[in-house]
């Protein structure tokens, strides 16, 4: 069967390959032009993407994101099946993964599957603690399904917080797509000018207990101040106990967004990145001594490239309050 499905694949991928540039060029659209008119990240839907693609190919039990991905204005589940396809169809027949999407051996990820594996490496961690803490707090919570899916607990209790533009349109695709978000508690915050506790804390945030803070795909858009400022928050509003989980990029990663290319894609929506570890040298040491410095420890941490002579690109890792 592997030889049949590669067969299959191979005409397939012959048929579909003058309709996968208009597929990525749909989806590219969406996910460019469209967020920008709504005023919503273009890189939250790469994450989407990614998510449901994971679902897809059987690799995350994910129906919340799949559900979420049909109802948004600013994604193209047509565009990504357009490219997809063949890939899915050598799945379902051999049962096996095949190029794309993957997780790769640890250390190997590279850029075309790093979302596939930070979200890996971000549920491993997230599936150790979920059992442990009473509240579960989305920093930044983008298109971000966990609340809805395997990790809702009872006996704990869901917090979002982002800006209200980006809430209230989530908000709206989740009644659109009928998932139930009566569970989880939002609070919207204006970055720049409030304080993320005081609106949490609105919310029904209790720093008396136990808390697993998520923080994902967002500390390379901020100043390293404000990077420090949500970690000392976090150490000075949550129980001990508590677990912040964040990934932190290598300085020579933010050259990506930097290249022409690059830069033009993040401006077109303002998301320049901004802040970053030199993870050249001796990476572990670098991002402990950064954690440490904010009086926490270090947890459990997947290294991202780090078989590369460069050093790994960026860091999932758990920070101990």
């Amino acid at each position: 069967m592997p030889f049949i499905s590669f067969v299959i694949f191979v005409l397939l991928q012959i048929v579909f390959v003058p309709l996968a540039f208009p597929g990525v060029l749909l989806v590219a659209y969406r996910q460019m032009v469209v967020s920008k008119k709504l005023g919503i990240s273009q890189t939250a839907i790469e994450v989407l993407n990614g998510r449901w693609t994971m679902h897809a190919f059987g690799m995350r039990d994910d129906p919340a994101t799949a559900r979420l991905a049909s109802v948004l204005p600013n994604t193209s589940l047509a565009g990504l099946w357009l490219v997809l396809f063949p890939l899915w169809v050598k799945y379902k027949l051999s049962g096996q993964l095949f190029m794309y999407p993957r997780v790769p051996e640890e250390g190997r990820e590279n850029i075309a599957n790093m979302m596939i594996a930070r979200t890996s490496y971000f549920d491993e961690i997230i599936e150790a603690r979920i059992d442990e803490v009473e509240q579960f707090v989305v920093l930044g919570a983008g298109y971000d399904t966990r609340a809805y899916g395997k990790f809702n607990r009872e006996g704990v209790t869901f917090f979002e917080l982002d800006q209200s533009s980006i809430q209230a349109h989530k908000r709206k695709a989740l009644v659109d797509a009928g998932i139930d978000a009566d569970h989880v508690r939002f609070a919207t915050v204006n970055f720049e000018a409030e304080n993320a506790f005081d609106k949490l804390i609105e919310a029904g945030y209790d720093p008396s207990k136990k808390t697993l803070f998520l923080w994902e795909g967002v500390t390379l858009y901020l100043s390293e101040a404000d990077v420090r400022k949500m970690m000392t928050d976090i150490h000075a509003h949550a129980a001990p106990g508590s677990v912040l989980l964040a990934d932190i990029y290598a300085d020579r990663f933010l050259k990506i967004g930097k290249n022409k290319l690059g830069e033009k894609a993040l401006d077109y929506t303002s998301e320049g990145l901004v802040f970053g570890l030199p993870f050249d040298g001796d990476y572990r040491t670098t991002l402990s001594d950064f954690i440490e410095s904010e009086g926490m420890s270090v947890g459990k941490t997947h290294f991202m490239g780090s078989a590369s002579k460069k050093g790994p690109f960026v860091a999932v890792v758990e920070m101990k309050v």
